[in-house]
């Protein structure tokens, strides 16, 4: 368990998605470019067997703003997008209305 406190510390973030591509070191993972309000970054995401890269773009996406930088499989990665899975099934965590790329989720 946490504390509010602590889930407060988490900045999450609406992202938009503005490039995608396959990792070129790891089959399971995308490299994906992601405007998070006027800031773009660059994240690692091990959604690759559940989407394609194409269409990924322009998709409004929940990103954790605030994680620590780390490399993943020799590819730098600033975020991490917010993905439910269950069973064979994964999907990443959209928007079912636009809201400006940058606001706060809460």
């Amino acid at each position: 368990m946490i504390t509010i406190e602590q889930f407060r510390q988490l900045e999450l973030k609406v992202g938009t998605i503005t490039q995608a591509q396959e990792h070129p070191n790891a089959d399971r993972l995308l490299v994906l470019t992601v405007d998070v309000g006027g800031v773009v970054k660059q994240i690692v995401a091990g959604i690759r067997g559940h989407y394609q890269p194409a269409d990924l773009v322009g998709k409004l996406v929940v990103v954790v703003d605030n994680l620590e930088p780390a490399t993943i499989r020799g590819v730098a990665s600033q975020g991490m997008v917010l993905a439910a899975s269950g069973g064979d099934q994964l999907s990443v965590i959209t928007l079912d209305k636009p809201v400006p790329t940058g606001s706060p989720v809460r």
